[in-house]
């Protein structure tokens, strides 16, 4: 019996790459059933595009049976729909590849020819350089994977992607962390197994822009950091620490000056700013406990990763 790839597409207004995307993974996966004999399944899922996303990719369909699809009843996010093609596979394998063509689709082969003949569970790419991109977000990028590295118990290395083949058994232990506040790289991370870096040059968009902009990505860092790490709680109870030990040694300062010296405690100018200092290291570190506790209250409440408004999943 042959082995199943399953896989998963995110798409987020997309129309211009999904004719593209389709035609490449049509040649890749053809070549891929005469050699290897592997069969395959496309797991499109439309997070709530308001473009002609989702009719294109029913287009296919209509001619391609190994064409799947999801739509969503609105825009849920990417690490939704990452969650709703995993777990909509059926595949012996599952692989998972942005729709912007950035992520070269033949590397797929690559991939499938080392989990066949060498000891690992999944392959993952990542890029070498950042060619195309904003120095300022490409600097910010660096430092977000070199804290990952150095302050959590998970380990992706700079330049990670999310375009992966990983074996069923993996699949499903990335399934078993329903969490819903997700963080994707962070989770494959976590869950372990063994798995091999394949290293590619950045490539820039064809068609259509990014979606995410500088200050999605901060949002996105500051889940994955919250997700994986509790340094930023610890970084707070060190300031107020700090901040404790200082205010004891000036008051004793205050005193000898005021028992040897005589010497009044003035200077409202500066005692102003010093509050206004203090104050705004407490408001820091009241938003830092205030992000972990959003997260425990948005798990709390259990509310499903994504609504489908439609599908199509047809598991042979």
């Amino acid at each position: 019996m042959n082995k199943k790839i399953s896989l998963i597409i995110p798409c987020y207004n997309e129309e211009k790459c999904i004719n593209s995307l389709y035609d490449r993974l049509k040649i890749i996966f053809d070549d891929m059933k005469s050699e290897f004999s592997v069969d395959a399944e496309f797991i499109f899922v439309d997070d709530g595009s308001s473009d002609n996303t989702l009719q294109l990719v029913k287009q296919l369909a209509e001619k391609d049976d190994r064409i799947n699809y999801i739509s969503f009843s609105k825009n849920f996010g990417k690490e939704a729909a990452i969650y709703a093609g995993l777990e909509n596979a059926s595949g012996d394998y599952a692989a998972l590849i942005d729709a912007d063509l950035q992520d070269p689709p033949e590397m797929l082969k690559q991939m499938y020819e080392i989990l066949q003949t060498q000891e690992y569970d999944c392959v993952a790419a990542r890029r070498t350089t950042r060619k195309g991109e904003p120095i300022i977000r490409s600097w910010f990028a660096r430092r977000f994977y070199r804290l990952m590295k150095k302050y959590t118990n998970v380990d992706i290395p700079d330049g990670a992607r999310d375009f992966r083949l990983m074996t069923r058994q993996m699949l499903n232990s990335v399934l078993e962390l329903s969490e819903r506040n997700r963080f994707t790289k962070g989770i494959f991370a976590w869950v372990g197994y063994r798995t091999k870096w394949l290293e590619f040059e950045n490539t820039e968009r064809t068609e259509g822009k990014s979606k995410w902009s500088f200050f999605k990505l901060t949002l996105y860092a500051i889940d994955g950091i919250i997700a994986f790490c509790t340094f930023p709680l610890l970084i707070s109870v060190i300031i107020g620490l700090i901040f404790c030990i200082l205010a004891f040694l000036f008051i004793i300062l205050v005193i000898v000056r005021k028992l040897a010296f005589g010497d009044p405690v003035a200077g409202w100018a500066s005692q102003v700013c010093i509050m206004l200092f203090i104050a705004g290291l407490q408001l820091f570190c009241t938003g830092i406990l205030g992000l972990y506790i959003s997260k425990i209250y948005s798990e709390s409440k259990a509310r499903p990763i994504y609504i489908a408004r439609e599908k199509k999943i047809f598991k042979k």
